[in-house]
Formats: C-alpha cells, structure tokens, sequence
C-alpha cells in the first residue's frame, strides 16, 4: 500500500511563515499605533474604526476565498493573501511616516491608512484556508491533522511575535511607522520564499481549507485542523451542503455565549494599547509606550498560548466547563485591569482575562460542534468563524469611545457582559455538556 509522501520540511516552514506573518504583523501595529495617534493628536477611536473596517471585510471575505480553496490554484491564493498583506503593510507605513513628518494633515492620513487597511481585509483572510487545503490534499489523514494543528498554531505564535518585536524596529527614518515597513519586507521575504520553494497545485486529494477569523493580539483565532476535509480525488462520494438556522436550538445557546465573549474580549482587546499609554502618562514619549503596550500585549498572548497549548489538554475540561471558568476568569482579568494604574498591575489584570478568553473561546468552539451532527460540522464552522470576526467589527471602537468618555464605563459594559454570560450560562449550556 503506497503511502502519500510527508510534505518536506522546507515547504512545512513556508507555510508556517505565510500563516506567522499576518497575524505578527497586525499585532505589531496594533502596539504601535496607540502611539502613533498621540504623535499626529488623531483621536484613538478613529484608529479603532479603521481597524473595525478591516476586519469588516475580512468577515465578508474570508468565506468567499474559502471556497476557492476547495478547488486547485491553491499557491495562487497564498500568494493573494501574502501580496494583500505586503501592500497594506507598506502603504500604511509609508502614509503613517508621511503623516508623522508633517508631510500631510491627521485626517488625510486616517482616510488614506483606513483605504490601505482594507487591502488586509479584503485579501489577507486568501491565505489561511489556501494554506490548509495546499496541506490537506497532499496528506494522508493520520499525517493531516498533525500537519494541520502545527501550522494553525502558527497565528497563535505571531500574536506573540508581533508585540514583542515592534519596538526594536523603531529607528530612523521611519520611526513609529517602522514595525509596518519592516513586516511588509518580510512578507516580501516569505512571498519569495513562496514562489521559489513551493510548486504549483499536483494534489491527490481534494480538499478545502477552513475560515480563519481576524487575528488579533492574546487571542488565538487560528482554525480547528478538524475543521479541514480531505477525499481521495476520484471517488464519486457526494455530500449535499447542509445549511443550518441560526437558531437551531441545538446550538444556539453556543452561538449567543460566543457573541457575548467574543465582544468583551474584543472590546477589551480595543482598549488595552490606550489604558497602558494613559494610566502610565506614556503620551508624550512614544518609543516607551509602544514598548511598555506591546510588553502588555505580548504577557495576553503568551497567558493564550498557556491556556490553549497548556491548561485545556492538561485538565481535560468540557465544553461547558471552559466557557464558564474562562469567563469568570476573564471577569477578575477585567476588572483588576480597569482599577490598575501601574504597568505591573495592568499586566497581571490582562494575563488573567487573557487566560480566561483563552479558556472560553475553544470552549465555544466545541460546544457548538458538539451539538450538531458530524455531516453538518461545515456549516457550524463557518457560523463559528463569522461570529469571531463579528466581534472585531463594532467592539473595538465602541469600547475605545466609552473609554475616552470615562473609563470606568468600558470596564463596567465588558464587566456585565461576563457576569451575565456566566449566570445565564450555568443552566442555557447544561444540556450540551
């Protein structure tokens, strides 16, 4: 019985990097640019809305480019992703620099860098799915799902890398625009390695890849490798596309407890580069507060990471299980970060919330695959995935707003939203546990 070869270990590190990249280099940006608006006196809740606008677009994407992964031209689509990325990256970075030089005014920078990020959306959501059905039809089962876990963690692994490396790239004659050039030249790098290193579509199996949602700092939005199909190419197994309601009462409790967390993790997310540069008076010295916010962001990602990676196999925790102890763990995060005024407590508050989400979001997961079917797992993925992304489209810039307003307000909405997921939780997820 012949085996299909494993994928070498060369093309595995370019698929690896075409996945790092994104999610490193928009955590990279969103520590620098709290920064960045303090330096053009641009009010924070713009820069919010350009980020709402692109994962906008991205949720309206990303199913679309999935699609197309299920047929071949899968390289193609990696590198419309990659190219995306590059060109957002750059052009933002190169609007930001001018607007930085006083070479053009805020308002003309914001509406050029909210066009340039659209580029992200719209293209960047090409390449994670590309990716998993470039691996899946290329794999046998047994070597698929560890191919695949391995490279979906790889948006875990560039939230991490994305705030921890922004202030190095702080120098001149870019500035506070530096971390965007220098990830658009690595998409450049990873884009080249892409074209050089891996050959064009010969699968032998037909697959197709699953929606990644938006990728945002200590939150690990990669893809379940369950969630990727492979068939043997010529058999004539035909399944009809099961199209479920949103209201399908097996599910729907699931679905309404990951809106709930995934707005207050993303409101919370929204905020945290603003407090850490206001509660430490880091407004007029722009270098430390990319430094002291990317430290933040980057102590989130790795309490993720340990969540996720750590507590969740070690533990075994069920469906209902890790969705009410995230979010109670998620509640203390919160709140301690919004009565802390120092680096050491803003940090410990957003670990811990961080580690709650981190328990939450794949408890959401699994519950709401649980509760259906093995033929209908598709569609509850893809209603998984816009539900993740629909959080990053109005929570972020409302919770930004509510903050320059008074902050105790986003910390007691993000609060009330927890406590209440957490006692209405306790009996609406008790049948599906």
């Amino acid at each position: 019985m012949s085996a299909v070869p494993a994928i070498p270990n060369g093309r595995v590190v370019v698929l690896f990097l075409v996945m790092l990249v994104a999610a490193a280099g928009n955590t990279a940006m969103q520590s620098a640019l709290p920064a960045i608006a303090s330096q053009l006196d641009m009010p924070d809740v713009w820069v919010s809305l350009a980020f709402s606008w692109s994962a906008l677009l991205w949720v309206i994407t990303a199913p679309k480019w999935a699609r197309m992964s299920d047929r071949r031209g899968r390289k193609q689509l990696m590198s419309v992703g990659v190219i995306g990325f590059i060109a957002s990256m750059g052009l933002c970075g190169m609007v930001l620099w001018f607007g930085l030089a006083g070479l053009i005014g805020p308002i003309t920078t914001f509406i050029l860098f909210a066009i340039f990020r659209s580029l992200y959306g719209g293209f960047g959501s090409a390449a994670p799915p590309a990716v998993q059905a470039y691996v899946a039809a290329r794999t046998e089962r047994a070597e698929r799902t560890k191919a695949l876990s391995m490279l979906a963690s790889s948006f875990g692994v560039g939230t991490v890398i994305g705030p921890a490396t922004a202030h190095y790239f702080l120098f001149p004659p870019f500035g506070l625009a530096g971390p965007l050039v220098m990830f658009a030249a690595f998409g450049v790098g990873v884009l080249i390695a892409l074209y050089i290193m891996l050959p064009n579509d010969t699968p032998r199996f037909a697959a197709r890849g699953a929606v990644a949602a938006y990728p945002n700092s200590a939150s690990m939005n990669s893809p379940d490798a369950e969630e990727v199909e492979g068939e043997a190419l010529g058999s004539v197994q035909q399944v009809s596309e099961v199209r479920l309601k949103w209201r399908d009462d097996r599910m729907v409790a699931w679905l309404v407890a990951g809106l709930i967390g995934g707005h207050a993790q993303a409101i919370l997310l929204g905020v945290v580069g603003f407090l850490v540069r206001d509660r430490l008076g880091l407004q007029d010295d722009p270098l430390e507060a990319v430094q002291a916010s990317g430290s933040v962001m980057l102590i989130g990602a790795m309490a993720t990471l340990l969540a996720q990676w750590g507590l969740i196999p070690m533990l075994s925790l069920a469906a209902r299980s890790s969705v009410l102890l995230g979010s109670i763990l998620a509640l203390i995060g919160v709140l301690l970060t919004g009565v802390s005024h120092d680096f050491y407590g803003i940090s410990t508050g957003f670990a811990i919330a961080s580690l709650g989400f981190g328990l939450f979001r794949p408890g959401f997961t699994a519950g709401a695959s649980l509760a259906v079917k093995r033929h209908e797992q598709g569609d509850v993925a893809g209603k998984i995935a816009s539900i993740n992304g629909a959080a990053y489209i109005f929570a972020p810039a409302v919770g930004v707003a509510l903050f320059n307003w008074w902050e105790p307000a986003t910390f007691a909405l993000t609060g009330a939203a927890l406590l209440f997921l957490i006692i209405w939780g306790r009996k609406a997820l008790i049948l599906s546990d």
